[in-house]
């Protein structure tokens, strides 16, 4: 099928186009400089061809979802939305790369990496889930980077919430991460259904393919379809992943949605004690808690983790169990904090301990509390110092190796700071990406002539270009 060409850019009060970032069935997204405050940005624009009523209406959909959920740091942010002159809606959202969608098919990511990604993303949905709202469409594309490396749940074109889940009208789906049920059209989506998707794109970023993808034999959409619907998933295929884990994702991609966890929390859960089995610090869940505003720091810090329940709140722990009916829990839930609630009066002898303990306490507390002042004002001195001197810097000497139906590009370092980016454009006009990877793949044909060029950004600021690396594939 032919690549059609992206549609015109739309003139946009306050913003001036760059270049095109990718299309779709439905939409363009074009990279744009905002003026005020200067920054780079993802416009999405719909396409004047489909632009009906019903599409506006569920454009308009798509930008009060994301506003409502997009302050959540794992869910893609949208800073405006509007109807272009030409009369075509669209959103200005944060500028992300989708580098980890080319990633997991080319190279084995680690799995305390896929297991934070996985935390992270559950949080959005979960959080999601809580605002009555549906994703429909949770797939390893859909996730993106910030230039901070933080990976965001993007695309709610399709969303729906929760009351109207049950209506059997026709959505969009991408077949090799949606549950046996939305295939079958027994739902058109609901809470079990994204457990399966989400259990499926983790899967995927673990084996470097979808679930139900067999190498070497026929993948089309109907064979896909029959193994999904008999549920049977083959193992990863990985050593460095453990039985739980793939015990975990076999039960949330159960064929009956009885059998999975039964909400998106539940299923992190699982994935943070798999995370404490290996041996690596649990990723925090980011939801937020009712009585947010009144909690402390500590608090916060707590509600993020599941943690075992022994030693000193032995006591505490067992009280709270009755009051909760927690019964043999290993684990307290997500939002239970132990706190002793009934304390004995202590005797005078008690009390004047511990005014001596306490006194002592504070003066070393005073002295702590000093010499954490000096380290951070000589922390804060240097990082300024070494912000003020760094200057952009510069992409040279690009190297390229061809396969059989691609070009790999390939550079060094030259001296990106945390939160750097690469920014790719290409003579291709709809090849483009915004990576910190210093590699870049670009599928080409016989005879074709593909150049690259590759600029550092820094906080929204590009630095010089490198010079253009030009190729003839198969030359």
């Amino acid at each position: 099928m032919a690549r059609r060409l992206p549609s015109q850019p739309p003139v946009l009060p306050g913003f001036s186009h760059v270049h095109i970032l990718g299309s779709g069935g439905f939409a363009d997204v074009f990279l744009y400089e905002q003026n005020m405050p200067r920054r780079q940005v993802a416009v999405k624009v719909m396409l004047s061809e489909i632009v009906n009523d019903q599409v506006r209406q569920m454009f308009q959909a798509e930008a009060n979802l994301m506003a409502q959920l997009s302050a959540h740091p794992s869910i893609l942010t949208v800073y405006q939305a509007g109807v272009s002159a030409d009369g075509r809606p669209y959103l200005v959202m944060e500028l992300c790369s989708p580098s980890l969608s080319e990633r997991y098919r080319r190279e084995r990511i680690p799995v305390p990496d896929i297991l934070q990604i996985a935390v992270r993303i559950g949080s959005a949905v979960e959080t999601a889930h809580r605002a009555g709202v549906l994703h429909r469409d949770i797939k390893p594309s859909n996730i993106l980077l910030t230039a901070y490396g933080h990976p965001v749940l993007s695309d709610f074109g399709i969303a729906s919430t929760l009351s109207e889940s049950d209506h059997r009208e026709a959505v969009g789906m991408s077949i090799p991460w949606s549950a046996p049920e939305v295939l079958m059209d027994e739902t058109s989506g609901s809470v079990a259904s994204e457990v399966w998707s989400l259990a499926a794109t983790v899967y995927s970023l673990l084996a470097g393919r979808s679930p139900f993808e067999v190498p070497g034999e026929s993948n089309k959409s109907t064979d896909l379809i029959g193994r999904i619907n008999r549920a049977k998933v083959q193992p990863i295929g990985r050593s460095d992943v453990p039985e739980s884990l793939e015990h975990l994702l076999r039960k949330a991609m159960s064929r009956k949605p009885d059998g999975r966890p039964s909400s998106a929390m539940e299923f992190v859960r699982g994935l943070q004690a798999i995370e404490s089995e290996l041996g690596v610090p649990q990723t925090p869940v980011e939801v937020a808690v009712d009585d947010w505003a009144l909690a402390t720091v500590g608090d916060l810090g707590d509600r993020t983790r599941i943690r075992g329940v022994a030693g000193a709140n032995q006591h505490a722990a067992s009280r709270l169990r009755k009051r909760r009916r927690l019964a043999q829990n290993d684990y307290a839930p997500v939002g239970t904090v132990l706190r002793e609630t009934e304390q004995s009066q202590p005797s005078a002898n008690t009390k004047s301990t511990s005014r001596g303990k306490g006194m002592q306490v504070l003066a070393w507390s005073l002295v702590v509390s000093a010499v954490l002042v000096i380290a951070l004002g000589a922390v804060a001195t240097i990082v300024l110092i070494r912000s003020n001197s760094d200057r952009i810097p510069k992409v040279t000497d690009i190297q390229s190796r061809q396969s059989i139906d691609s070009i790999e590009f390939s550079w060094a370092d030259p001296g990106l700071l945390p939160g750097d980016s690469y920014q790719i454009s290409t003579n291709q006009g709809t090849s483009s990406s915004i990576q910190q990877s210093t590699t870049f793949s670009v599928d080409a044909n016989p005879g074709d002539h593909v150049c690259i060029t590759v600029t550092v950004n820094r906080e929204g600021k590009t630095g010089d270009p490198s010079g253009e690396k030009c190729v003839e594939f198969g030359g």
